[in-house]
């Protein structure tokens, strides 16, 4: 499994996110790939982003289980790394 991770430099709320995630520190076992929407639109697209921040978590096939658009505590984080 892995997280797509898409976000934006200019975009505040994915500041927040990095931020909660460099927090919650070895909490996290899911590897995250960050992916820069402005850098990699055909990737954004593929995944049919149209907000950021967002999060998609993939199977080891890369079969979408869940995504979340928007900020998130630790908690919440962690609670969305579950399957």
């Amino acid at each position: 499994m892995k997280v797509l991770k898409f976000y934006a430099d200019w975009c505040g709320p994915c500041k927040g996110l990095s931020m909660v995630i460099k927090g919650a520190g070895d909490k996290v076992t899911v590897p995250i790939d960050e992916v820069n929407i402005d850098n990699e639109l055909m990737t954004s697209v593929e995944y049919g982003v149209r907000s950021v921040p967002t999060m998609i978590l993939l199977d080891e096939n890369g079969t979408e289980l869940k995504r979340h658009v928007g900020t998130l505590n630790e908690e919440q984080l962690l609670t969305f790394l579950k399957v």
